[in-house]
């Protein structure tokens, strides 16, 4: 049998374009995950975790809960995917800050942990069911804060380092003291000590952990 082929070919074409074009062809998978953490994320801002429902935010992206639950299993991957995004916005400020350069290792050991304690206050005052939302999630989901806690470890441990090859520091385990620096850290970053001492009294006793640090990290 004899074949067509310019019409074999405009009916290809034709084809391919229509489905292509068809409004049936579903969005990008990973583009419509971030629309959902993003709804999600302005819904727990708004109303906090317990409040919000899987039926709100699939109504605020325009889908059915039903299908809401092929990208989440549940609220709390939702509110997990979300809690990490939320703490990864801190990892990436103290990220920048780190690589900044023109800055000595001491200067940017003071100003991560004054960054990290600005941060935990600004989150406090302007975003309190974030931190409600943050706190509830990694009660059943520890390896978010692990991986947090690495993180900022690794940041640590880049100005330790640097500090050791600009002669600043003399340390021979730069990974055990990142995580010893960060663990002195902890005080300044949990939002449930921010109601014992004023800000004025915590930036001063930041700045007297870290000039003790540095009589531990300066070389001799």
């Amino acid at each position: 049998m004899q074949i067509n082929t310019e019409y074999f070919i405009e009916y290809s074409v034709t084809a391919c374009y229509s489905l292509y074009m068809s409004p049936q062809t579903p969005p990008d998978i990973d583009d419509l995950r971030l629309r959902i953490l993003d709804a999600a994320e302005q819904r727990f801002r708004g109303y906090g975790y317990t409040k919000t429902t899987m039926a709100e935010v699939a109504d605020d992206v325009d889908m059915s809960a039903a299908n809401l639950y092929r990208y989440f299993n549940n609220k709390q991957d939702m509110a997990a995917a979300c809690a990490q995004r939320c703490m990864s916005s801190r990892t990436d400020i103290l990220r920048q800050l780190v690589r900044k350069k023109g800055l000595s290792a001491s200067d940017k050991l003071r100003q991560f942990l004054m960054e990290d304690f600005r941060y935990t206050q600004n989150e406090a005052a302007n975003q309190p069911k974030i931190v409600e939302l943050i706190s509830a999630v990694c009660h059943e989901r520890t390896e978010i804060v692990h991986d947090k806690i690495t993180e900022q470890c690794s940041l640590i441990g880049e100005i330790l380092a640097q500090g050791n090859a600009s002669g600043e520091f003399d340390i021979d385990d730069v990974a055990k003291t990142a995580r010893v620096v960060y663990s002195s850290f902890t005080l300044f970053e949990v939002p449930i000590f921010l109601p014992l001492y004023s800000v004025e009294e915590f930036e001063t006793m930041a700045n007297g952990l870290v000039d003790l640090l540095l009589i531990g990290l300066t070389k001799r």
